[in-house]
């Protein structure tokens, strides 16, 4: 099983993408790709540049890459209770490729901040939108403190009850 994993963030150490590869490597007998989006640097959209550039390269690629994928797992990191700009960005640039972006693959959201918040917010936005851009959304899960919940050494969540959350989640696949 192709498991496409990555933080939603161009943040180089993102606690995001520790959280995000976690959980892919629970999925059993999965094969992780972990993503860097920093990979998909583009131009800021607009119909204007869309017009004169069409359709970047780097915006197909990411494309193709959600397409190649069998399960996608997505950790969001929240800036001023949003995306961050270079992952709406990409996101974009790619629904005007295809409006499916998730091309109705299995999907899970997760998000986490070094706060009590979790980055809720953006999660909650993310898993609104889920739908209308053909994610199979399995579930989605907010990591509050992360870390007092996750052991960055180790590379293991610690809470139980996020673990189990997790496990629930890995289960509807």
């Amino acid at each position: 099983m192709k498991v496409l994993a990555f933080a939603a963030t161009t943040s180089k150490n993102s606690i995001n993408k520790q959280l995000a590869n976690y959980v892919a490597k629970q999925i059993e007998g999965a094969q992780v790709e972990l993503l860097d989006i920093n990979d998909y640097e583009i131009p800021l959209f607009s119909e204007d540049r869309e017009k004169e550039l069409g359709q970047p390269a780097l915006a197909k690629a990411f494309y193709q890459k959600l397409g190649e994928a069998d399960v996608i797992v997505i950790s969001f990191a929240e800036h001023n209770g949003s995306y961050a700009a270079a992952y709406k960005n990409l996101f974009d640039w790619t629904s005007r490729i295809n409006r499916q972006v998730f091309q109705n693959k299995p999907v899970i959201m997760l998000a986490t901040s070094p706060g009590p918040g979790g980055a809720a917010t953006v999660l909650s936005a993310a898993q609104g939108s889920a739908p209308h851009f053909a994610a199979d959304l399995k579930g989605a899960i907010s990591v509050p403190n992360f870390y007092d919940n996750f052991d960055v050494e180790s590379g293991q969540l610690t809470n139980k009850a996020l673990v189990d959350n997790i496990k629930a989640v890995i289960a509807k696949l």
